[in-house]
């Protein structure tokens, strides 16, 4: 007779040990057969079968999960929980057992049902994704679950995600009692929205209102620090962290190793780096990126082989610290083979490693490389490779392929966050894109993006390099915080339109306010007393940045000191700066006095000046023409002949002008003499009817700097055709009676086209404000806000 084995009666606290220890699917599996063979489908709570479902949905078998949850007979609200939470990566998934519950049962939702529900579809960016967050939020609060912790803090979570920050603060401010999970939530959505110097002030809050933070909140504390690179707050966050007994845990001292190496002290980054015991891969990749933020390539680059060598597997995020984003010069060779690595290893399919190499790229200015790897991208969702490719065309001055970028995202229905807000304006500044500018002033007002410093920062400048000093002001006012970087936009605002007082006036309130002047605050107030011809204060300005503030100027601060002196005609006086200048003289200082010397017909000056430059930068015509034109104005036509010939001769090229109008949100681009207009014959039919008028008004044209050997009527139509001449004649063709016009010139205006402009405002009665090279212009009743002096 044959004996068979029989199993013994196995009970529930056996199988859950088994489910626990299962690695694979295949494992569950077997244990759920033993399972029903020793009845245990329907045991009390369904308390075996809920942990087998568990640990399917760890593995990622969610269809076995699935299967096995519909054989169930009487599920109870902690296994919807269960399920809900385990389809976290399948958001719809997760919302359509949601809705079972809610239809097929008499279950209601507690607050784990909706913190589950709510946080699986926080990590979607997806514009539907966020109306079915807003629905649920609303379910949440009828439901009574509005300030409820755990619900409060996916809600938070999901907002900052969404990059939705009002509403963030909304629900936030609705919890009586945050504890210290919401507090940490709320803080790393603003890091993560680089709203750094709010989370500081929600810290300080916190620090007020409660001493219930741990090592989390003084690691996010510290990220923040780190992005701002302020040193000063860092150290007394290293402070508390002392007290509190947080220094030597592992991820603060990571976070430290980040703050000491984006502050510049890699020596004490490296010191805290040996501070961790068996250091983990996230304190190695701070440590890499490091290295890579203070241009130390090789130390980078040594680190990381150590970790191959050790047989650690890397990840995408020690690759980004590898990538030499912040000093990428001089390292394209080493980019391209990380960028080899990255596709052999599989790598260049993750969007931020893809997104780092698109970066490092468009800084050096490989915008094609860089817009092959854009396109090739498969997480061309990711908002950070969109923001990396629009910022690489804003910052190469590729703005029309920023905003068409920009447009493009759009209508892919991608939202933007405030990076890609202040890349735009950024593009729309450079282009004196009003129209669009203003566009994307209310879809900020629309995403609630008005709190974020840099946002507000990025349309101060933008509106102030538009022309719109009004707006600008009224930004400016309303802003409750401003760093350092808001205020050197207002105050060079003021300098571009010529407004020195008012820039004076504002640097004295940011010294009263506390904020530090930076080398770009000093430049923007000696560049206003430049342009408004205020010598006096200029130099009490320069005096005051060595010897009360300790600052030493760059070669940029003496040009700007040059300059005061030349414009104003104390010629003699800026000759003198220079040759007592503690530095070498270059090109900026030099360049500034022959510039002076043409507006001051000062020929002698002229030569000493050009001399020095053509030493310098012999390829550059601009000093050519500058110097031709000061012969011709002392009517030595045979000097300015001669140093065309010569720039004939080295086959150098002259910028081409070009001026732009922006007509109800379209472009239009005008040269010299330009006849590829559609509407051309109309254009040069209005510029004549114009000549006319203002002849008759007294006009005559400026033609001193033309070419001596043509007569006279010939040099008037040289000068007739400029772009700025052909852009206003269009103005005024298609803009209506009355508006503003507006244009931009890549040059500095003539003589001629800025006495044909008076006369064009006060026959029109229009208003005129045109931005050059140098600085902007508002003519109104045949006057020059720059009273002639630029």
């Amino acid at each position: 007779m044959v004996c068979r084995a029989i199993a013994p009666q196995r009970d529930r606290n056996f199988f859950i040990s088994l489910i626990k220890q299962a690695t694979t699917p295949s494992h569950l599996n077997q244990t759920h057969a033993q399972i029903i063979h020793n009845n245990l489908v329907n045991d009390d709570s369904n308390i075996t079968i809920t942990k087998l479902i568990q640990k399917f949905l760890d593995l990622k078998a969610n269809s076995q999960a699935k299967l096995l949850f519909s054989t169930i007979n009487s599920p109870d609200l902690f296994l919807f929980n269960v399920l809900i939470k385990g389809f976290r990566n399948s958001p719809f998934d997760s919302l359509r057992v949601y809705k079972n519950l809610l239809r097929k049962t008499d279950f209601r939702p507690d607050n784990f049902t909706y913190s589950f529900i709510i946080a699986s579809f926080s990590g979607l960016h997806t514009s539907a994704s966020e109306k079915i967050g807003v629905l649920l939020h609303g379910h949440a609060v009828v439901s009574g679950f509005g300030a409820d912790l755990f619900v409060g803090s996916a809600l938070v979570d999901m907002y900052t995600n969404f990059s939705s920050i009002s509403n963030a603060y909304k629900v936030f401010d609705g919890i009586s009692d945050p504890d210290t999970v919401v507090w940490n939530t709320i803080l790393s959505g603003l890091v993560k929205n680089c709203c750094y110097d709010e989370s500081l002030r929600f810290f300080r809050d916190m620090v007020e209102r409660t001493t219930r933070f741990d090592s989390t909140t003084l690691a996010v504390v510290l990220s923040s620090v780190a992005e701002l690179q302020d040193m000063r707050n860092g150290m007394i966050v290293q402070a508390l962290a002392m007290k509190v007994g947080c220094h030597f845990h592992g991820h603060v001292l990571t976070c430290l190793v980040s703050l000491y190496s984006k502050c510049g002290d890699i020596l004490t980054a490296r010191l805290l780096f040996g501070l961790i015991r068996n250091p983990d891969l996230v304190a190695c990749n701070a440590m890499i990126s490091g290295f890579s933020a203070n241009n130390e390539a090789e130390l980078s680059l040594g680190l990381f082989q150590e970790l191959l060598l050790s047989g650690c597997k890397v990840s995408s995020s020690t690759l980004v610290g590898l990538i030499p984003i912040f000093y990428p010069f001089g390292h394209l060779d080493f980019t391209r083979s990380i960028h080899s690595f990255c596709l052999k290893s599989g790598f260049l399919f993750n969007s931020s490693v893809s997104t780092a190499l698109t970066t490092v790229y468009t800084r050096l200015n490989e915008l094609e490389q860089a817009r092959k790897l854009f396109d090739e991208s498969s997480e061309k969702q990711a908002l950070a490779s969109w923001n990396a490719m629009i910022s690489g065309y804003a910052q190469n001055g590729q703005t029309e392929k920023a905003i068409s970028l920009f447009h493009e995202m759009q209508k892919l229905n991608i939202r933007p966050n405030p990076v890609t807000v202040t890349s735009i304006l950024s593009a729309c500044a450079q282009l004196g894109a009003l129209g669009l500018g203003k566009w994307v002033h209310d879809l900020i007002k629309k995403e609630s993006f008005e709190s974020n410093i840099y946002v507000s920062t990025a349309l101060i400048d933008m509106y102030m390099k538009c022309g719109s000093i009004n707006e600008a002001k009224s930004l400016f006012v309303m802003m409750e915080e401003k760093n350092v970087v808001t205020w050197n936009a207002m105050i060079s605002g003021y300098g571009l339109h010529g407004h020195g007082n008012d820039a004076l006036e504002l640097f004295d309130e940011m010294l009263i306010s506390g904020v530090r002047p930076t080398g770009v605050t000093y430049l923007s107030v000696l560049y206003a007393c430049s342009h408004a011809g205020l010598v006096e204060e200029g130099e009490r300005i320069f005096h005051s940045i060595v010897y009360n503030h300790g600052f030493e100027p760059t070669s940029e601060h003496y040009a700007c000191m040059v300059d005061i002196f030349g414009r104003a005609g104390k010629l003699e006086n800026a000759l003198e700066f220079i040759n007592k200048m503690p530095i070498k003289p270059g090109t900026a200082e030099w360049g500034a006095l022959l510039g002076a010397c043409m507006t001051h017909k000062n020929a002698n000056l002229a030569r000493l000046a050009s001399d020095r430059l053509f030493e310098l930068d012999p390829e550059n015509v601009g000093y050519h023409v500058l110097l031709s034109n000061i012969y011709s104005s002392n009517q030595n036509y045979s000097h300015a002949a001669s140093l065309r010939q010569c720039v004939r001769y080295k086959n150098l090229n002259k910028t081409p002008g070009c001026t732009l109008i922006e007509v109800k949100g379209d472009p239009h681009v005008f040269t010299s003499g330009d006849l590829s207009h559609p509407q051309s014959e109309d254009i040069y039919v209005r510029l004549e009817q114009l000549m006319g008028k203002m002849k008759d008004a007294g006009y005559v044209a400026e033609t001193v700097t033309s070419l001596h050997d043509v007569e006279e009527e010939e040099k008037e139509l040289f000068v007739k055709v400029h772009s700025e001449k052909l852009a206003i004649a269009f103005g005024l063709m298609m803009l209506e009676a009355g508006a503003e016009i507006r244009i931009i010139k890549n040059l500095r205006v003539c003589l001629d086209c800025h006495s044909f402009t008076k006369f064009v405002s006060r026959i029109t009665e229009r208003v005129i404000i045109v931005r050059d090279a140098n600085r902007f212009h508002h003519f109104e009743n045949g006057t020059c806000s720059c009273g002639d002096y630029w």
